[in-house]
C-alpha cells in the first residue's frame, strides 16, 4: 500500500518517485499503456521532451489527400528490386524501335513528345525513383533511369494505334548525389489484363542508356487502389475503372503478386494537387539482369494485357 505522501499514477505507487513516469522501470511500463500528449499533460514534461513528441506525431493528411508511408530523398532500399519483362512496348532497342538514341530523350517532363506538341492529358503525378548500389551500399549517384508508360486511355507512345508517331511518357533521368531522379507524367490508365503501372529500367551510367544490352535492372511501379479508384472516375480515364476492377487486385496481377511491397512507391498528394510516388530502387551491380531486353510477352505480357486501339 502506497504512502499518504508518495506519488501515484493512475493509483499505483511510483517505484522511483524522484525520477520521471518514462523512468519508472521495466515492469512499471510493461502495465501502463499511455501516448506522449498524455505523459506531458499528467506530468508537465520539458520542452525537450515536448521536441521528440512532435517527432514522433502522426501527420493528418488534408482533405483529398492520400499520404502512404514517409519517403526518403536519400534513404537505403530495403532490398533488391524485383527483375520484371520491359515489354511488349519499351522503345529501347529490344525491337526495331530505339527511343534512347534520340535527342531530347534526357527530360523531368515527359508528358509531350520529343519534338513538343499538346500534352497528354490525366491527373498530375511526380514520379521520383531513389536508386541506391547495394554492392557499394550508397547511393547510386549518376546512374541513369529510363521510364515509360501508358497514357489515360492505356495507349503506348510509338506502339499504340493513332499514337505511333507520338513519343510522349517516356524520358531518361541522371540521379543526383543522393541516388534520385524524377519525372513530370500522369497517372497512367489501366488497359484490359494489366494493374496499371510504370515501367523503368537503370543503366549504371547516361552514356550507357542508349541500348538495353547494357541495362543493370529492369521492372515496374504498382500504383494503391485506393488512390485509382477516385482518379479513374474522371472522363479522361476512359474504360480505366472498367479495366481494373476485371483484373481484381494488384495482388491479382502476375507482375506484382509475388513483389508487392518492393515495387510499391509511397503516395502523397491529391487529385487537384497532383500526386507525388516515391520507390526506393535497391540495384545489386554484382548479381546478372534477367528480365530487360526479353522483348516483351505475347498478348501484351501476363494477364493478357493489350492497350487499346483509340476510342471512337
Amino acid at each position: 500500500m502506497s504512502r499518504p505522501d508518495q506519488p501515484t499514477f493512475e493509483g499505483r505507487p511510483l517505484a522511483r518517485p524522484q525520477d520521471e513516469l518514462v523512468d519508472q522501470g521495466a515492469a512499471f511500463d510493461a502495465t501502463t499503456l499511455f501516448s506522449r500528449r498524455r505523459m506531458l499533460s499528467v506530468l508537465g514534461i520539458g520542452m525537450g521532451t515536448v521536441a521528440l513528441a512532435a517527432c514522433g506525431a502522426d501527420t493528418t493528411s488534408s482533405s483529398g489527400t492520400t499520404s502512404s508511408g514517409s519517403a526518403s530523398a536519400s534513404g537505403t532500399a530495403t532490398g533488391e528490386i524485383p527483375e520484371e519483362t520491359n515489354g511488349p512496348y519499351p522503345a529501347d532497342g529490344t525491337q526495331d524501335l530505339n527511343i534512347l538514341e534520340q535527342s531530347g530523350i534526357e527530360r523531368q517532363d515527359i508528358r509531350t513528345s520529343l519534338d513538343g506538341g499538346e500534352a497528354v492529358a490525366g491527373v498530375a503525378l511526380t514520379m521520383a525513383f531513389v536508386v541506391t548500389d547495394m554492392a557499394n551500399d550508397k547511393p547510386f549517384e549518376g546512374a541513369a533511369v529510363y521510364a515509360w508508360q501508358c497514357d489515360a486511355e492505356g495507349r503506348y507512345s510509338m506502339y499504340s494505334d493513332g499514337v505511333t508517331d507520338q513519343t510522349w511518357l517516356r524520358g531518361v533521368q541522371v540521379a543526383d548525389a543522393d541516388g534520385k531522379v524524377s519525372f513530370t507524367t500522369i497517372v497512367p490508365g489501366c488497359y484490359s489484363g494489366r494493374w496499371p503501372h510504370i515501367h523503368f529500367e537503370v543503366y549504371p551510367d547516361k552514356a550507357s542508356a542508349t541500348d538495353v544490352d547494357n541495362v543493370i535492372a529492369t521492372s515496374q511501379v504498382a500504383f494503391p487502389q485506393d488512390m485509382l479508384t477516385p482518379i479513374y472516375a474522371r472522363s479522361e480515364y476512359g474504360d480505366s475503372a472498367r479495366n481494373m476492377a476485371s483484373v481484381g487486385s494488384v495482388e491479382d496481377d502476375m507482375i506484382f503478386s509475388d513483389s508487392l511491397d518492393l515495387q510499391t512507391p509511397t503516395i502523397t498528394g491529391s487529385i487537384d494537387a497532383g500526386y507525388t510516388a516515391t520507390l526506393k530502387v535497391g540495384v545489386d551491380t554484382t548479381t546478372e539482369p534477367s528480365a530487360g531486353g526479353g522483348g516483351g510477352m505475347p498478348g501484351g505480357g501476363p494477364g493478357g494485357g493489350q492497350p487499346p486501339a483509340p476510342r471512337s
